[in-house]
């Protein structure tokens, strides 16, 4: 069961701006990464289901982050359908968030109350998503689909939608300005801010002060 409410996650991301996303198979290097983004600031972060056993390791991290990173709203990325969905919700996950809309994973989330980002790349799309009870929608990938423009652009008919960009966000303040001045509601961020040299060096006070960075240029444009 989520130990926090979809409203608090949807909350915390527009509050924090930026969403961590990772996946790696040995559960040890999950706990240094998710640690040394929470030591940032973090508050919302995205586990990707994308390897065998991945549920395995997720359910022993957020175990772990439940009594180490107590703040810390621990979700999955990449769940394609239901069946995946609803593994992962009785593993915990504070959210689910897909590339793609299906109608099914927003049954299954809204009858746990979970918060649902589903991938969209047209404004038919992100209605529907909204119609389904998608707080805050997903555009992915974020450059390809539009990039900043495009967000700009759905917030004229839009002003109400939120949106997360992922796939072509980078932790730097041209990147970044670009997006919030924009409008997004959060971005997601993966090996642009858990880079190769940071995991191959273990430098996890490298990537809390990267993390911090990247939040300070946030607060200042959002």
């Amino acid at each position: 069961m989520s130990r926090f409410t979809r409203i608090e996650v949807a909350l915390a991301m527009k509050e924090t701006g930026i969403v961590p996303v990772f996946y790696h198979k040995d559960l040890e290097l999950c706990k240094k990464v998710l640690k040394a983004c929470y030591d940032g600031g973090v508050k919302v972060f995205e586990f990707t289901n994308r390897g065998d056993y991945a549920q395995e390791v997720f359910g022993e991290l957020n175990k772990w982050a439940a009594k180490e990173t107590p703040d810390m709203m621990l979700g999955v990325g990449s769940v394609v359908d239901a069946g995946t969905t609803s593994l992962y919700i009785q593993l915990g996950a504070s959210f689910i968030v897909s590339p793609i809309l299906n109608a099914e994973m927003a049954k299954v989330c809204n009858r746990r109350k979970i918060a649902w980002s589903p991938g969209c790349g047209s404004l038919t799309e992100i209605g529907y998503a909204e119609e389904l009870g998608a707080e805050v929608v997903k555009i992915f990938p974020g450059t390809e689909v539009g990039g900043p423009s495009f967000v700009k652009a759905v917030k004229g008919p839009f002003p109400w939608t939120s949106i997360m960009p992922t796939g072509g966000v980078e932790p730097t303040e041209e990147n970044l300005s670009a997006w919030f001045k924009a409008g997004v509601h959060c971005v997601g961020m993966g090996s642009q801010l858990v880079t190769k040299d940071i995991l191959a060096n273990n430098d996890w006070a490298a990537l809390t002060d990267k993390v911090k960075s990247a939040l300070a240029i946030v607060k200042k444009y959002k």
